[in-house]
């Protein structure tokens, strides 16, 4: 048993505009079949794509706070004049230079319209192959442990683990990393940014909820009343939620 991520999940107080914000961002396509707006890859929205994750923007009746966002994303590019181009493209659609303390670093960090932090990475050879997005971010105090626990959560590859570091890549060597970075910062609010995971067919979503329970994974209720999917935290508070595999 395992699950796989399948969704960037994002908070927005305009979902459709957002969603329009990272469509244009990362040359996809967005969609709104209904209250969210998904964002996907080109050719045609297939979910859960085989290759990328897919980004759901969902609409909330309230702002985010300043307290930074634990969980981000990191994009790709493939030269120096690639980034200075995207930097400029993504200003264009209204992003705004974020200072989250990176001091001089050779990527740029930015926030979309409505302020979740992302960053536009120099040229890596690790990421030539992932599309847009390069990584998922976590922001943690323990990557060991964190490997510990989605290296069991999920059907993903560990590539690396170290005190400060941990990544992880889907096992078919496609889409975007989950990297686990240690900070000295701390959660103090949920984060409007968050995974959403899906059970393969065939397995049963209350298995893996009480399967994730016991690797230390704890209930949440962030006033979801009934729904078809299960909130959850990991060991470090960091929310993730458990789909329907319908």
């Amino acid at each position: 048993m395992a699950l796989r991520p399948v969704m960037v999940n994002i908070k927005a107080l305009d979902a459709p505009a957002i969603g329009r914000f990272w469509a244009e961002a990362l040359g996809w396509t967005a969609y709104s079949a209904g209250v969210t707006t998904y964002v996907g890859p080109p050719g045609g929205l297939v979910w859960p794509d085989p290759v990328a994750l897919g980004i759901d923007v969902v609409p909330v009746p309230g702002p985010g706070t300043a307290a930074k966002n634990r969980v981000h994303l990191d994009l790709a590019t493939t030269s120096a004049a690639h980034r200075t181009e995207l930097v400029e493209r993504l200003r264009g659609l209204g992003a705004t230079p974020a200072h989250v303390g990176q001091g001089a670093v050779p990527w740029t960090v930015l926030a979309d319209p409505e302020g979740n932090e992302f960053c536009v990475l120099e040229p890596r050879e690790t990421y030539r192959d992932t599309g847009p997005v390069a990584a998922v971010v976590v922001d943690c105090a323990d990557p060991r442990a964190m490997a510990a626990f989605w290296g069991e959560a999920l059907d993903w590859t560990v590539h690396e683990v170290t005190d400060g570091h941990a990544s992880m890549r889907s096992a078919r060597g496609t889409g975007p990393y989950l990297e686990f970075l240690r900070t000295p910062d701390v959660k103090t609010v949920p984060d409007r940014v968050h995974l959403d995971l899906l059970p393969y067919p065939g397995d049963d979503r209350a298995a893996e909820v009480a399967r994730l329970r016991a690797l230390g994974a704890t209930g949440l209720d962030i006033g979801q009343g009934d729904v078809p999917w299960t909130c959850l935290a990991d060991p470090e508070g960091h929310e993730f939620c458990v789909l329907a595999p319908s």
